[in-house]
């Protein structure tokens, strides 16, 4: 397991509340576990830009003024369940990390969560799509941020049956994400009036999308849908360009689209894409002085949603920690339920009794080369979707801690 201290905030001298504050925690500091993948094909919407904006949460928090002192590590856990467990273990157990964060994958996220919730800590996630984290597996220890797969085929999936794509065929990555993402937007098709005329799994990471695209142009279905993320989905996107899918009549939908991937695709081959977001740069000035900063430490790259939302996360955590002076994770995490969430990338939100963070979501289109001002000016916003519509209705989750 590869991990790398980021960053160790110490304040030198500080006043009686504040140390007051740093007195009650567990061990007198706050470990922060980033838990992410540095090595496959979710790397570039997360990895070491994870990294990063955990530690300008903890910088821009202003941590080593208040007294607090923090250590960031990390580590990849690899798309694989038993090496995310093991690693959440390890950093629980021996290490005395307080809170993880990010998990770019549904399934390591899941397994993750039992664990946290097992242990008392707090898990953080960004990353992770599955809808099922504030459903059946809601936890008290866990908050779900960023997006889900809930609210990905409500502003997509709706969009494009109302639109007329009222026939699709699925290319579902074969996990826990995307089961997940194919379940939920199938019935958001189903429930507008449109048909599912077939679907197929493909693995995780799959380089050869040739018999999946052939399956999908056999059906004749006007939406191929894609359930899947990353490298797999801009896979996809450029095979079904070398098949002519989309100049024969038929059309792409990228059910979770990340700004790496329009970046990776080129806006010759990804205009016209229509997705939902809940983060883009380009929204605000707030956003654009994050983006600057975030891009200026980060070999130019500009954030994604995933990044965003863990510099969110944990300027929440750490809000939370300071009012209660203490680093409980049971405790912590109600205390972030009960407080309402505010800053400069999400602007003001709640969280829910399910753990589900809730803000506003954004159906984007991406631009024609021509309507492009400069590097990652990629999106059109269509619509803004309100936080009170953007998400799963807490009754429908079937989360046990929904009374």
């Amino acid at each position: 397991m590869k991990r790398k201290v980021l960053s160790t905030m110490v304040a030198a001298a500080f006043a009686l509340g504040a140390g007051a504050a740093q007195a009650q925690l567990s061990d007198g500091m706050l470990k922060i576990g980033v838990l992410t993948d540095m090595s496959s094909l979710y790397t570039d919407l997360a990895g070491k830009g994870s990294e990063l904006a955990a530690k300008m949460a903890v910088e821009d928090f202003g941590a080593a003024r208040k007294g607090i002192k923090v250590e960031i590590i990390s580590a990849d856990h690899q798309n694989k369940p038993d090496v995310g467990s093991t690693i959440a273990r390890t950093w629980y157990d021996t290490e005395k990390v307080d809170v993880i964060v990010d998990s770019p994958n549904s399934g390591v996220a899941l397994a993750v969560n039992q664990i946290t919730r097992d242990k008392g800590k707090v898990f953080l996630m960004s990353g992770p799509a599955s809808s099922d984290l504030t459903g059946k597996s809601c936890s008290p220890n866990s908050v779900h941020w960023t997006y889900d797969t809930w609210m990905l085929a409500n502003g997509t999936g709706k969009a494009i049956v109302k639109t007329g794509g009222d026939t699709w065929f699925f290319l579902t990555s074969d996990y826990a994400f995307g089961h997940a993402l194919e379940r939920d937007t199938e019935a958001v098709v189903l429930k507008n009036g449109g048909k599912v005329l077939g679907k197929v799994r493909h693995p995780l990471n799959t380089q050869d999308f040739s018999s999946f695209l052939l399956q999908a142009q056999a059906s004749k279905a006007k939406i191929i849908g894609l359930a899947n993320a990353g490298g797999d989905t801009t896979n996809a996107i450029k095979q079904a360009a070398e098949f002519g899918i989309v100049k024969a009549g038929q059309n792409l939908a990228g059910m979770l689209v990340f700004l790496t991937d329009i970046h990776g695709l080129g806006l010759q081959t990804a205009q016209g894409l229509i997705f939902t977001t809940t983060f883009y740069w380009d929204l605000n000035d707030g956003t654009r002085a994050f983006a600057k900063r975030f891009s200026a430490a980060n070999d130019g790259k500009f954030p994604t949603m995933v990044q965003a939302g863990v510099y969110s996360a944990v300027t929440h955590y750490l809000k939370a920690v300071e009012a209660l002076k203490s680093d409980d994770g049971t405790k912590v995490v109600a205390k972030m339920k009960e407080m309402p969430t505010d800053d400069p990338l999400f602007g003001k939100g709640s969280i829910r009794a399910d753990g589900r963070k809730l803000h506003p979501a954004y159906l984007v289109e991406v631009k024609k080369p021509s309507e492009s001002k400069g590097p990652y000016d990629y999106y059109k916003i269509r619509a803004t979707i309100p936080a009170d519509e953007a998400f799963r209705p807490v009754a429908e989750g079937n989360c046990p801690l929904v009374k």
